[in-house]
């Protein structure tokens, strides 16, 4: 069984082109035979490989609500769902994995409240596409978000869009001018910020209550650390620390 949840832009610094990346991400479905199970977006194109299609799409019901929230995620249920009930899972089951499962480190992963503020640890968002499923997650806040860091050749007009009247950005690393320029071209204030030190600090001493600070950075890690998984371990210090 092979699932393809989404296909958008990344990694275009090394691909070249968004064609290239769909082309090697397609070949998971490759070497499918028609015992095997292609799980894909309703309404997704043909892909490759003679397996099974099974679709799935965000509205889809579920045997129950996933507990991590934003609309991708439970998306990412829909799929798992459709996957699980190919493989003959039981939807009792299901149930319960959904009402469960608290999410995986620096995937909206909460890490503090602290005041009625929430710190949210998305460093998993390297690219423009997953920092804007994260804006989304949080409709009913103010959002304050640490952007930054190394660029994918992506461009980021679309994140600037994503973000609602009160949010401000926390911009740090090698895209931080870039993303500047976007955002000055939709009003959507900002800051720039050292380092994630100081975008934290900043952040934290701008939130109020029912507020959210989340870092979903739109980009790579390498300039300032080994992988997104350091710089959300970093953040969680960082945020631990507040007093």
């Amino acid at each position: 069984m092979a699932v393809l949840l989404n296909l958008e832009p990344d990694h275009l610094d090394r691909h070249g082109t968004f064609e290239a990346y769909a082309d090697l991400k397609l070949r998971i479905f490759q070497r499918q035979g028609a015992g095997d199970t292609a799980v894909v977006p309703r309404g997704f194109g043909p892909v490759p490989g003679k397996g099974r299609r099974v679709e799935f799409r965000f509205d889809d019901p579920l045997s129950a609500e996933p507990r991590i929230p934003g609309p991708h995620n439970r998306e990412n249920a829909a799929a798992a769902t459709a996957a699980a009930r190919a493989a003959g899972i039981e939807d009792d089951a299901i149930a319960e994995a959904l009402r469960t499962f608290p999410g995986v480190p620096h995937r909206i992963e909460l890490v503090r409240e602290l005041g009625g503020v929430r710190y949210v640890n998305d460093s998993k968002a390297t690219n423009v596409a997953a920092a804007r499923r994260a804006l989304a997650s949080f409709p009913e806040s103010r959002l304050h978000v640490i952007l930054g860091g190394r660029g994918k050749a992506e461009p980021y007009g679309p994140l600037a869009a994503a973000f609602k009247t009160g949010d401000r950005a926390y911009l740090i690393g090698e895209a931080a001018d870039e993303i500047a320029i976007a955002l000055d071209a939709t009003g959507v204030p900002y800051v720039m910020a050292e380092d994630l030190g100081s975008a934290t600090a900043e952040a934290a001493a701008a939130a109020s209550a029912r507020d959210v600070v989340l870092l979903s950075p739109a980009c790579a890690s390498f300039d300032q650390f080994d992988d997104f998984e350091a710089r959300g371990d970093a953040f969680r210090r960082l945020v631990e620390e507040l007093r």
